[in-house]
């Protein structure tokens, strides 16, 4: 088992001893129940991190650490963005969980056309919040120091232009009239960044399609079958870290 993830707002020790308390401190006391000599690593979920070894603790929310050094994970290589349609209910915080641990840099959401779900003033801000605390928590579960990005909700415009500065941009398509390539044979860059369009259960409408395509995305499509949009920018996601060598 490797060592549990805690986050941290700043690596400020006293020499070697660092105190984590709060939330964090309590979780890893009362609910972790961490005792002297076990591992544990500190991270601020933006690549900063430190493995350090429990000394003990004190009360109910104060973890004792020795904290040796403090080191920093390199930015992947190439980057993994993922613009996620809002699927209905709780599905896209699963799609951010399953993201996460496989390892996307980046979630974008994204208002389609076809969506059912709308963000709209505070229940928007309530969704966003719900799916960064979920990539926070999934970053922690799965071990990664570099927790991925959710960004402001996007407009159908707005993903365009991120497609048009993409090294490579795609966008998955359900519609197998249309002429789509199988992701699992795309040409991949070795740097810079792929971006990736799941549409919403309904698909992406010809309209933005034609908008992307415009912008330098081609359509792919998975396999033979089609995916909820929930599992599909996960089953994706596991494709290009795949082929792009993030997982040798």
């Amino acid at each position: 088992m490797t060592a549990p993830v805690f986050v941290v707002a700043d690596f400020a020790a006293d020499g070697d001893r660092y105190v984590l308390d709060g939330p964090e401190g309590r979780h890893a006391v009362s609910v972790k129940r961490l005792e002297a000599g076990e591992e544990v690593v500190l991270t601020d979920g933006a690549g900063r991190y430190a493995v350090c070894e429990v000394l003990g603790s004190e009360g109910k929310d104060r973890l004792i650490v020795r904290m040796p050094e403090v080191s920093e994970e390199p930015a992947p290589r190439p980057r993994i963005t993922v613009v996620q349609a809002l699927p209905k209910g709780d599905r896209g915080e699963l799609a951010v969980e399953t993201m996460t641990e496989v390892g996307v840099d980046a979630i974008v959401p994204w208002q389609a056309a076809r969506c059912i779900t709308q963000w709209r003033g505070e229940r928007g801000l309530k969704a966003l919040g719900k799916w960064r605390a979920t990539a926070r928590e999934a970053g922690k579960q799965s071990r990664r120091v570099r927790f991925p990005q959710v960004a402001e909700t996007a407009s159908t415009k707005q993903v365009a232009a991120l497609l048009a500065g993409a090294d490579f941009a795609g966008v998955l398509h359900s519609d197998f009239e249309h002429t789509s390539a199988p992701l699992a044979t795309a040409e991949l860059p070795a740097e810079g960044e792929i971006v990736l369009v799941v549409g919403p259960e309904g698909g992406v409408s010809r309209d933005e399609l034609a908008l992307f395509e415009e912008a330098g995305a081609k359509a792919y499509v998975l396999g033979p079958s089609v995916l909820r949009t929930s599992t599909a920018g996960t089953a994706a996601a596991a494709l290009l870290l795949g082929r792009t060598g993030r997982w040798s």
